[in-house]
């Protein structure tokens, strides 16, 4: 089976409230992950939210910071690596891809106010159509779920 390729389109809640969510579905699919950010500051602005995003529940996660980044469910980071040997690539904030063919998924996740972020979702779109991968586009509802568009 190919890698599957996925756009989220943000436009009623911000990434902060969807990707919990998400990170949620893969752990309980037993998926590691690698949540790969535009910057290093957004790396820790997300490390430090995943752990008090909700009163009963955080995600356990780790940078590499925090070390043994082969033993994290969730790996945070800015750069292009994949210490954890992760199932699921998440692409935030406008990151720049690495070579996704190892992966069972990767996961776009892109602003829809930011016209310069919707301008490179198509980019990488076309990249992913034109190298083979299963595509799929979600778009957020009012409600912060998720509709499949394409």
């Amino acid at each position: 089976m190919g890698v599957e390729v996925m756009f989220y389109h943000l436009l009623h809640k911000p990434l902060e409230a969807a990707l919990p969510q998400l990170l949620l579905k893969c752990l309980e699919r037993d998926w590691k992950v690698v949540v790969q950010t535009g910057s290093e500051e957004r790396c820790n602005a997300l490390d430090a939210h995943l752990w008090t995003f909700s009163d009963d529940s955080f995600l356990p996660h780790g940078t590499k910071t925090d070390g043994y980044a082969e033993y994290q469910p969730i790996y945070l980071t800015a750069e292009q690596d994949n210490p954890n040997e992760a199932d699921v690539r998440f692409l935030v904030d406008r990151a720049a891809p690495p070579e996704l063919g190892g992966y069972k998924r990767a996961i776009y996740m892109f602003d829809g106010n930011d016209q310069d972020a919707l301008a490179e979702a198509r980019l990488r779109w076309k990249d992913a159509k034109s190298e083979g991968f299963e595509i799929a586009y979600w778009q957020q509802t009012s409600s912060g779920g998720w509709e499949k568009k394409a």
